[in-house]
C-alpha cells in the first residue's frame, strides 16, 4: 500500500487539512494518507524539521511526506522534492524544513519542483495562498501513487544547496556535555535536548547517579537543579525532576507528572543552552 503522511501548522479547526485529502484522494484513491501533526506551532519552520526527523525514519520505504509550514505563503518560496538515504521522500518548500533529516540520516537527492499543467492545479494560477493543497499535496499524491517519478519531478540539485536552520553543536569536556533544547513536548512539557547518550554517556554516569542541569538564554541562566539520571518516570516520586533518554536516544529533562518546560518557562531553539555536569551522590526522597 501507498503511502502519504501530511503535516502543517493549518489546526484541524477549518477545512484546510480536510480539503488536502481531497486532493490526495482525486489524484490517488487508493493511496492511504496519513497525518504526522498539524499542530506544528505557527510558522515554526524549525519544529516542522525537527517533527520530520523524528517520524520518518519508522515508516516504510517508498513513504511520501508532504510538510507545509510557509511563513510567506508566498509563490516565490522554490518548492522541491528531496529523497532521504533510506528511501522516502518529502514534497516541501525551500526554507529549512530538511534541516534535521539532512544533517542527522542525509538526503540522497534533491529535485527543485517544476509547477505541472493539469487540471487539477488550475486554481493555481489565480490563487495564492494554498499552496499546500494546490502544489504541495497534489505532487505528493503523485509521487505516492506512483503517477509521478521522483526523476520528472523537476531538475537535480545538490542537497548542500538547499536552505538549511542553524543547529546547535554538541560539546563534550572531562566533565561537563553542552546542547541545546532542540523540541519541547507540548503535551507533557518533557524538554527534549540534542545532546546524545553516547556523548552523555563519556561523562561516566550510571544510571541512578545524579546529574547538574544548566539551562542558559542568551547567556542568562534559567535554571539550575540536581537530579537524578534515571532509565524511567517511574524511579523518581512525583514532582521530582530527571534526566533520562529519549525515545530518539538523546537525553531528556522532566518532571515525574507535571510539565517541566511551563514550570520553569522553558523553549526550543539553539539559544537556549543545556550543560550537563556529573556530581557527587545525593540522598533523594523514594531512592
Amino acid at each position: 500500500m501507498a503511502h502519504l503522511v501530511l503535516q502543517t501548522d493549518f489546526g484541524l479547526m477549518d477545512g484546510s487539512v480536510s480539503a488536502m485529502y481531497g486532493i490526495a484522494y482525486s489524484v490517488g484513491p487508493q493511496l492511504a494518507v496519513h497525518d504526522l501533526t498539524h499542530n506544528i506551532p505557527p510558522y515554526d519552520i524549525f519544529s516542522a524539521s525537527y517533527r520530520l526527523y523524528q517520524t520518518v525514519r519508522f515508516w516504510p520505504e517508498s513513504t511520501v511526506f508532504v510538510s507545509v509550514v510557509d511563513p510567506g505563503v508566498s509563490n516565490d518560496q522554490q518548492p522541491i522534492a528531496v529523497e532521504t538515504m533510506d528511501n522516502k521522500f518529502i514534497v516541501t518548500p525551500d526554507n529549512g524544513t530538511i534541516t534535521h533529516l539532512a544533517h542527522y540520516q542525509g538526503l540522497r537527492a534533491a529535485r527543485l519542483i517544476q509547477t505541472p499543467t493539469s487540471q487539477a492545479l488550475a486554481a493555481f494560477n489565480e490563487e495564492h495562498t494554498f499552496r499546500g493543497r494546490d502544489l504541495y499535496t497534489y505532487i505528493g499524491a503523485a509521487l505516492a501513487s506512483g503517477q509521478l517519478r521522483f526523476e520528472d519531478v523537476g531538475p537535480l540539485t545538490t542537497p548542500d544547496q538547499l536552505v538549511r536552520l542553524a543547529l546547535a553543536p554538541v560539546t563534550t569536556g572531562p566533565d561537563q556535555v553542552t546542547g541545546a533544547v532542540d523540541i519541547t513536548d507540548p503535551r507533557f512539557g518533557s524538554v527534549w535536548t540534542n545532546i546524545p547518550v553516547t556523548a552523555f554517556n563519556k561523562l561516566g554516569v550510571k544510571t541512578g547517579d545524579t546529574v547538574k542541569v544548566s539551562i542558559n538564554y542568551h547567556d542568562q541562566l534559567r535554571y539550575q537543579n540536581t537530579m537524578r539520571y534515571t532509565r524511567s518516570f517511574a524511579s523518581v516520586v512525583v514532582g521530582e525532576p530527571l534526566v533520562y533518554v529519549n525515545s530518539l536516544l538523546n537525553l531528556g529533562i522532566a518532571i515525574n507528572q507535571a510539565s517541566f518546560a511551563d514550570l520553569y518557562h522553558i523553549q526550543a531553539g539553539i539559544d537556549w543552552v543545556v550543560t550537563m555536569n556529573p556530581t557527587q551522590p545525593q540522598t533523594f526522597p523514594g531512592a
